[in-house]
């Protein structure tokens, strides 16, 4: 089974905006579930973890949770986000395959409807 990192904004100006955030991963990563592929999605893992310990912490801990995927997707508005933004870079050096909609990760995971 296939691995795929979830990638999009977390941090936001108001809890609001975080939880928002957070349910865009959320209904990508079901959607990636539908697909038979394995969601990591870091939003959810550290959702109620605000003030624990350091960004940088929490920034390498996605990281090396990123490099351990298969593929990585993208929320819509993913390229929004510093951190999905640099996320993307590390799955492009690492040459992991990385997509902007479902219907390419599909395709990829050899899907046919």
């Amino acid at each position: 089974m296939k691995v795929v990192y979830i990638a999009g904004p977390f941090r936001g100006p108001t809890a609001w905006d975080v939880e928002r955030n957070i349910r865009r991963a959320e209904e990508l990563a079901f959607e990636v579930a539908n697909l038979g592929a394995m969601p990591l999605c870091p939003h959810t893992n550290t959702r109620f973890f605000d003030g624990t310990l350091t960004g940088d912490f929490w920034l390498r801990g996605t990281m090396e949770l990123l490099r351990r995927c298969d593929a990585m997707i993208l929320t819509p508005d993913g390229e929004n986000s510093a951190g999905a933004s640099a996320e993307r870079v590390e799955a492009e050096l690492i040459r992991m395959p990385v997509f902007y909609n479902v219907l390419r990760l599909e395709a990829w995971l050899g899907i046919s409807k």
